[in-house]
């Protein structure tokens, strides 16, 4: 068996600040309407993990990925949803789908994508 030389032990924990430490300004920025959005749906809790932060409710229904320049945001669905704004789409199980959204500004957080999370809130 080998050993790296950075055992888990001696990593810390991930946490919110630490997602934000290789990302520019403005990837901060756009992380803050989506808090906001979800939060004005009601009551969650952010969870930090090694590659995002998840939104959850009783489960995660939404993560966000900190990249250089922009934010992933990932939402789950019952559907898969038709929109040039989906990144990316993965189909999770038989009634859960994942979709992958790039947000490069604050305004991409409209009325559009706040209501995906809303339907995304309701699932978890």
């Amino acid at each position: 068996m080998r050993f790296s030389s950075r055992s888990r032990a001696t990593q810390p924990a991930p946490n919110v600040a630490s997602h934000f430490a290789k990302s520019s300004t403005s990837s901060r920025g756009h992380t803050r309407p989506i808090l906001k959005a979800a939060r004005a749906l009601g009551p969650l809790r952010e969870e930090a993990k090694k590659t995002s932060i998840h939104l959850v409710r009783d489960k995660a229904f939404a993560g966000v990925a900190t990249r250089k320049d922009a934010i992933i945001l990932t939402l789950k669905a019952e559907r898969p949803i038709a929109s040039p704004r989906i990144h990316r789409s993965e189909k999770a199980s038989a009634n859960r789908w994942h979709h992958e959204i790039r947000l490069t500004a604050p305004s991409d957080v409209d009325a559009e994508l706040r209501t995906w999370l809303s339907q995304a809130y309701a699932l978890g």
